[in-house]
């Protein structure tokens, strides 16, 4: 019972500020054989980030299930000052957070996009970032018009995963940047954990319904008729 109540109090606090901070999102295919190289350069500038970054940018290393090998993230205070030349000079200090068209540092890349997205407040993200190894990311591009009701969804199926006593997703919805709308991550110590204990259809259906949903068989299908494009990878944290 104190999970479920903690896990509760952590949804509420996260549906509150859903949208209060922003946040800069890369993801990078390595060129083929620099992989390592390419993990081994960002983990210098991460190392040194209060030198040219106001927060500190977590990296993570994909496992399976889409095109890209790492995804870089990390939160910006505010999105005025953030495009100032001042900072712009300061983030020009590392090696990889943000080169110019051309640099040596895209020998090392075949593939990079970026994404300015708003999503958990700062705290709750570090809080999540610092515990959890292991990373279940969607990233979803929505049909026309269903934007808010796919982020709706988003936040029943958070709901649910009350119901049956399991963390919740972050969620971040896109500001400008790539074709996608919004991805969620969950978060998990390992692959264990991420199974998950067997739980009774019951409880599962009963979470479902009081969440929204027309069942717990319905959840996948009802976001599927709201998304265009879909993409699930499993990732780990880069320490």
């Amino acid at each position: 019972m104190k999970h479920l109540f903690a896990t509760i109090l952590l949804i509420l606090s996260f549906q509150l500020t859903a949208q209060d901070q922003f946040y800069k999102v890369t993801l990078l295919r390595a060129k083929p054989g620099e992989l390592l190289d390419l993990i081994a350069l960002i983990d210098q500038d991460i190392s040194s980030f209060e030198s040219f970054l106001e927060n500190k940018p977590y990296l993570l290393r994909h496992s399976q299930g889409d095109h890209w090998d790492l995804m870089l993230i990390y939160p910006i205070d505010e999105l005025e000052g953030y495009f100032s030349s001042l900072q712009a000079d300061e983030r020009a200090k590392s090696k990889t957070i943000e080169k110019p068209y051309g640099d040596d540092f895209f020998d090392l890349v075949s593939f990079q996009e970026e994404a300015i997205v708003k999503g958990p407040s700062i705290n709750v993200f570090i809080a999540a970032f610092e515990k959890y190894d292991l990373l279940h990311i969607e990233i979803f591009t929505s049909l026309a018009g269903k934007q808010n009701e796919l982020l709706k969804q988003r936040l029943a199926e958070n709901q649910f995963y009350a119901g049956i006593e399991h963390r919740p997703n972050f969620i971040f919805t896109r500001v400008f940047g790539p074709s996608w709308d919004n991805f969620t991550i969950g978060f998990y110590e390992n692959m264990h954990d991420f199974a998950g204990p067997e739980i009774p259809f019951e409880k599962e259906d009963q979470a479902a319904r009081e969440a929204g949903f027309e069942g717990v068989n319905y959840i996948g299908s009802y976001l599927r008729s709201l998304i265009a494009e879909h993409h699930d990878t499993l990732a780990w944290k880069v320490n």
